[in-house]
């Protein structure tokens, strides 16, 4: 009966670990997508971190063994690439736990910057002018918002994102921006309208509107680009959408709700239900219809040529800070966010170390049978693999 119950655990864990995710939608539909366009540097090296993430290719660096059923277990290093949907949770765990440190004890509005998509051209045309242009506009509107209705220096974190639920290409930046600034004699100031509102929304989207459109018109030009002026000339006459929400409170709820923009990727391996007929499903989410889950499905080269769009160039900052939250602001301001802490928080504090030393390690259950401990029986050091030629190796992977 042990046995059969052993047995029974075990396909269900191979099932688990068979389950469909992005790097098998790359392997199934990747020689398609390289046949059909001529991928940059940066696409393939991200399409093959992301297929050998957590694989033999990379090498492992710890072998544990059930101490009930005997079931091996290997840990594979993982890529640690920002598009990649297994390398996200750690480093949005040590962001969060940084940011905690660095953030203003007040009040919080989101705002959400969009542009309109008969623009999609021009992004696509040279993305890193076009996503560095998103970013100058954002900032300009904002700062020249706070000093005509609060004259101060008010601040923002920064989240690019540049995809819609259905992988289309759809640029917008996620906003933190705190209810306070810095006015000209160098003192704190509280903004907002009554703790409801930041700034008018219809005037934020008009601002927002002529700054991004004076900037990428002028670029253009100096690329020597006339072609866009159609593009131009419509996303004048288009309406343009800021989003602004409600200001929320309390430093940890606005770092855990920021948390979740910071390092999500076009889409994650949860989405993902399977692959059927060459077609890729997957979840995703209707705001027209109430933001409702509902089941959506593209074919599998669509698929990945829609995931690539959102693969950043090498090297670009896609979360910015500006104002009071830049280092550089507030070096040159001095200015501290860290509360003195209080007798209680410091013997708090004092006793939750305590706590650490004397608490006992975490034991790891096995995977399969759900009984046994898992024990370390050798760890492997970290190699680096021989520079090869990446679009070889990544066409190896596909089936």
């Amino acid at each position: 009966m042990k046995t059969y119950k052993l047995i029974v655990r075990l396909i269900a864990y191979i099932k688990e670990m068979a389950k469909v995710d992005l790097a098998e939608v790359i392997r199934t539909f990747g020689d398609a997508l390289m046949t059909k366009i001529k991928l940059s540097p940066q696409q393939i090296k991200v399409l093959y971190n992301i297929t050998s993430c957590k694989t033999p290719i990379l090498g492992k660096h710890k072998e544990e063994v059930c101490d009930s059923c005997g079931t091996t277990i290997y840990h594979y290093n993982s890529c640690g690439d920002r598009h990649c949907p297994k390398c996200q949770h750690s480093k949005q765990v040590k962001w969060i736990a940084k940011l905690e440190k660095e953030t203003l004890p007040v009040k919080h509005y989101h705002i959400v910057f969009t542009v309109p998509h008969i623009l999609n051209a021009i992004c696509l045309w040279n993305d890193t002018l076009f996503y560095n242009i998103l970013f100058k506009s954002v900032w300009a509107t904002l700062k020249s918002f706070g000093y005509t209705n609060y004259t101060v220096e008010s601040g923002a974190i920064a989240v690019l994102h540049t995809w819609g639920q259905n992988l289309s290409l759809h640029p917008h930046i996620h906003c933190i921006v705190p209810a306070a600034g810095i006015n000209f004699k160098g003192e704190w100031k509280h903004i907002g309208k009554n703790d409801k509102y930041l700034y008018p929304v219809k005037q934020l989207s008009s601002i927002f509107k002529g700054k991004f459109l004076y900037f990428l018109h002028k670029k253009l030009r100096k690329h020597n680009q006339q072609g866009f002026e159609i593009q131009i000339n419509k996303a004048y006459k288009t309406r343009w959408v800021v989003y602004s929400e409600a200001p929320l409170s309390g430093v940890k709820q606005i770092i855990k709700y920021l948390g979740q923009y910071t390092h999500r990727i076009a889409i994650s391996n949860q989405r993902i239900l399977g692959i059927e007929n060459q077609k890729v499903k997957f979840l995703s989410k209707d705001y027209r219809d109430n933001a409702t889950v509902k089941k959506a499905q593209l074919d599998g080269y669509e698929f990945l040529r829609r995931f690539i769009q959102h693969i950043l160039p090498k090297g670009f900052m896609r979360i910015r800070r500006y104002g009071i939250y830049n280092a550089t602001t507030k070096r040159n301001l001095k200015l501290q966010f860290k509360q003195e802490k209080s007798d209680f928080d410091i013997l708090l504090e004092k006793k939750e170390l305590e706590e650490l030393k004397t608490e006992q390690p975490k034991i790891h259950r096995c995977p399969v049978c759900k009984i046994g401990k898992l024990i370390t029986v050798r760890t492997y050091p970290r190699i680096r693999a021989p520079p090869k030629h990446l679009p070889t190796l990544l066409r190896s992977s596909f089936k």
